[in-house]
């Protein structure tokens, strides 16, 4: 998901995304081990969107968002 999206979500939303992206990890590493993953590179990916939108919630938490 590109930064600008991110940006215009609130944060329940972001909750909501952040907790999807978490399973999707968990689901992408088990089909690695299994062989069964396509693209490698969703888990890089992935875990790129997790970082963002954990430093977006941090932000609304120290105030910097609102």
């Amino acid at each position: 998901m590109k930064k600008k999206e991110l940006n215009k979500l609130s944060l329940k939303e972001l909750e909501m995304k952040l907790e999807d992206n978490i399973e999707s990890l968990e689901n992408y590493k088990f089909q690695k081990v299994l062989q069964q993953l396509d693209h490698p590179q969703r888990i890089k990916h992935t875990k790129r969107d997790i970082a963002q939108i954990k430093t977006i919630i941090k932000e609304f938490s120290l105030g910097i968002r609102k």
